[in-house]
């Protein structure tokens, strides 16, 4: 499969805790269950998407570093996953050092996105795990893709946190990508006993409108129980109700993907 149908979305928020690795490994497992072929690109050096696929921390020999830095080519330090279907490039100890070593890098915001464009990348779709900050490596995330996926929680700054994030995309598009797009903005951590879930769900409604997927994820004790089983918590529990979020959110995707190509 050619570069140019490999669609690129990057999961992104600079605030932490908001459900962007849940949301990645998720949203790639129901993806890969319909047969698509997924990579997933641990960009975070905590290193939480590669850990909760369940790629212990000795088998991470090549990763995202050696992706940008080292000329490696994401086929070369991709890793099979126990899900059929979807491979990770990890997150190695040398990432933590990544922001420093990328401010007087060549080409310093393209760097991912060279690397992409230098690989077969024989996949449907190319997931970035983005770390909570709008750093160097997010920028390189968000330089490289073809849209950007927001988990936005369930709570009274939300909103807050969001604007920024948009005019940071606001400003990647004017400067590096013009076409990135915001694919659409995904609503995490929903309680529905608490009142502010609502207020906060209609509020992201009303100012982004059909950007805001119609799925929303519920807070769910299996989905906070599954990483540290590492597995994804489509394995760990199909039936729970954060399961079958994910796979609503992933046919909302899929949907919106196929509105595009029509388009």
């Amino acid at each position: 499969m050619s570069r140019a149908r490999a669609r690129v979305i990057s999961i992104a928020n600079q605030k932490g805790g908001v459900g962007k690795t849940t949301t990645t490994i998720n949203l790639a497992t129901a993806l890969a269950a319909t047969g698509k072929r997924v990579l997933i690109i641990d960009m975070d050096p905590q290193g939480n998407a590669s850990t909760g696929l369940g790629i212990d921390r000795h088998q991470r020999e090549l990763g995202t570093y050696d992706v940008l830095f080292a000329e490696t080519t994401v086929e070369e330090a991709a890793v099979a996953t126990h899900v059929p279907n979807l491979s990770v490039v990890t997150a190695t100890v040398d990432l933590s050092g990544a922001e420093i070593e990328l401010v007087n890098a060549e080409r310093r915001e393209y760097r991912l996105r060279i690397a992409l464009a230098n690989s077969a990348l024989n996949f449907d779709y190319v997931l970035v795990d983005c770390p909570p900050a709008l750093g160097l490596l997010t920028l390189n995330a968000l330089v490289a893709s073809d849209a950007v996926m927001v988990p936005l929680q369930c709570e009274f700054y939300a909103l807050e946190g969001l604007s920024h994030l948009i005019r940071t995309i606001e400003r990647v598009k004017r400067a590096f990508n013009p076409g990135l797009d915001i694919h659409g903005v995904v609503l995490t951590m929903y309680d529905k006993r608490n009142n502010l879930s609502d207020m906060v769900a209609a509020d992201v409604r009303g100012f982004f409108g059909d950007k805001v997927y119609d799925t929303v994820i519920p807070r769910n004790v299996k989905v906070s129980e599954a990483p540290s089983h590492g597995k994804p918590v489509l394995i760990y529990d199909l039936r729970c109700p954060g399961s079958q979020a994910y796979i609503h959110l992933a046919s909302e995707v899929l949907k919106r993907e196929k509105k595009r190509l029509t388009a």
